[in-house]
């Protein structure tokens, strides 16, 4: 696993939601929300998204 980004951000989260968009999904962000959701939890999965936020803001 060192091939990927950390988890918090949002690398991974992005490159999952084009995946998606590939496949041809309505909503790929919403859908890409909801499979981090179900793995980390709802409040884990908060918390990295806040991570990621913070880290694109200072960008």
């Amino acid at each position: 696993m060192a091939d990927t980004p950390k988890l918090g951000s949002g690398t991974r989260f992005r490159k999952l939601v084009a995946q998606l968009a590939a496949k041809g999904t309505s909503d790929p962000k919403a859908l890409a929300a909801s499979i981090g959701r179900k793995k980390y939890g709802a409040q884990q999965f908060g918390r990295l998204a806040a991570k990621a936020a913070k880290s694109r803001k200072s960008e």
